[in-house]
Formats: C-alpha cells, sequence, structure tokens
C-alpha cells in the first residue's frame, strides 16, 4: 500500500528553486552585470558623449551608430537582470526574514523598473538620430539639443532610481549579516557600499555642494559578494524558513 503524502512531503520532495541554485543564480546575474554596465557607462559612453556640445555628441552617435546600440543593450542586459536578482536574493535570504526579504526585493524591483523606463530616453535618441525624417521636423541644431536633453534626461531619472537601489542593499545588508550562512563580513561590505549609492543619488537633491568622491569606491562590496555567491554558494546549506542563525 502506497504511503499519502503530506503537505510537508511534497514540499521537501519538490522545493522549486533551491538557496544553493538562488546564490549561484545571483553570483552569475551579478557577473554579467559587472561586464555589461562599465562597457555601457565607462567605456561606450565616454566615446560617444560629449557634456554640453550636442552637435559633437549627435555626430559620434551617427558616425558609431553600432556601438550606441551595444550600449542600449547593454543597459536593458543590466536592469532586465536587476529583475531577475529581485528574484534570486529574495528566495536565497527568505529563512532569515521572509517579509522583510520580500521588501528588499520589491526595492530592487522598482529600481529596475525606474531605470528600465528611462533607457527608453536612449532609444529616443537613436531614432531622432537615425531616421531622416526627424529632419523635416526639427532644425538640425534642434535636433541635437533634444537628443542630449534625452540622453541627460535618462541619466537623471537612472539616478534618482539608485535611491531605490541604495535602500535595497542596506536591507539585503542586514538580512545577509543575520543569516548566519553568509559571512557576516558580506553584510558590512553591502552596507557601506547601500551608503554609498544613497549618498551619490541624494548629493544632487540635498547636498549639492559636498564633495563625495569616496562614495565612488563603495561599491566593492556587491563584487565581493559576487565572488562568494560564485565560489562558495553551491555549499550552502538548505535552511528552513524563520529559522537561520541569528
Amino acid at each position: 500500500m502506497q504511503p499519502t503524502l503530506t503537505p510537508a512531503d511534497t514540499t521537501r520532495r519538490a522545493p522549486g528553486l533551491t538557496q544553493r541554485s538562488a546564490a549561484l543564480i545571483s553570483g552569475g546575474a551579478l557577473l554579467v552585470m559587472v561586464i555589461a554596465a562599465p562597457f555601457a557607462e565607462m567605456y561606450a559612453f565616454p566615446k560617444l558623449i560629449v557634456p554640453y556640445k550636442p552637435a559633437e555628441t549627435a555626430r559620434n552617435i551617427i558616425a558609431h551608430q553600432g556601438l550606441f546600440t551595444g550600449a542600449i543593450f547593454a543597459f536593458f542586459l543590466t536592469f532586465f537582470l536587476d529583475v531577475v536578482l529581485s528574484w534570486s536574493l529574495y528566495v536565497l535570504l527568505r529563512p532569515v526574514n521572509e517579509a522583510l526579504s520580500l521588501l528588499t526585493a520589491w526595492l530592487r524591483l522598482t529600481y529596475s523598473i525606474i531605470a528600465l523606463v528611462a533607457l527608453n530616453n536612449l532609444i529616443t535618441v537613436h531614432r531622432l538620430l537615425t531616421i531622416p525624417d526627424y529632419l523635416n521636423v526639427f532644425q538640425p541644431e534642434q535636433l541635437h539639443a533634444q537628443a542630449m536633453l534625452s540622453v541627460r534626461a535618462f541619466k537623471n531619472h537612472w539616478y534618482f532610481g539608485l535611491i531605490f537601489f541604495g535602500a535595497h542593499l542596506l536591507l539585503l545588508a542586514y538580512l545577509v549579516y543575520k543569516s548566519g550562512y553568509i559571512p557576516r563580513i558580506f553584510g558590512i561590505l553591502l552596507a557601506i557600499t547601500g551608503l554609498g549609492y544613497l549618498l551619490t543619488s541624494l548629493r544632487p537633491y540635498l547636498m549639492p555642494d559636498v564633495n563625495i568622491d569616496f562614495a565612488m569606491y563603495t561599491f566593492y562590496g556587491e563584487l565581493a559578494f559576487m565572488l562568494w555567491l560564485l565560489i562558495r554558494g553551491a555549499r550552502i546549506r538548505e535552511q528552513p524558513a524563520d529559522q537561520a542563525s541569528s
């Protein structure tokens, strides 16, 4: 006679995404982002965008359309993987505190949505400068100025979204610190990274004259966490819900 399976037995036999898998997915997503985002932000943009010089910027984009398109897709991949990370990090840290882990995921998802909406500004730039019909509506100087405004709009909207990202990292840092199955040092490093993002994002609104150049060096916490997830994530011992070590 076959034994009757209880709901608990079914959950154990078909747990869905495990914490080990969530750790590896998170580490892999962060690794791709570490390549894609700097390509767009630190390589492509400096070659194409000349601050406050719309005509020169327009000429660069028209002459290097492939590079500009590559930057758009690199940003898109980065923001899409932020959505994936919202899910995988929630699964990874759900045993610590399910409600707080869900809030942490929603904060990153909110940032991702803001960033993806902001990315439409770069698509507008591409269309303005590559579709000849727009010259029937705008003079070249007006077209170039509009393209430059759209580039700035992308940056402004994206950086505003980083307020949510910084808050996400602070909550993530707390969950990591309290987990008991991830070294506490990564909680401290992620908290420093989160504070750096918050300072950078809030500075234009609250303290425009304050020098916070040091904040640009705080992102190393995420890099260290990524390496740990890739190297040690597969060895995480599955934790029962809300019973992780404090």
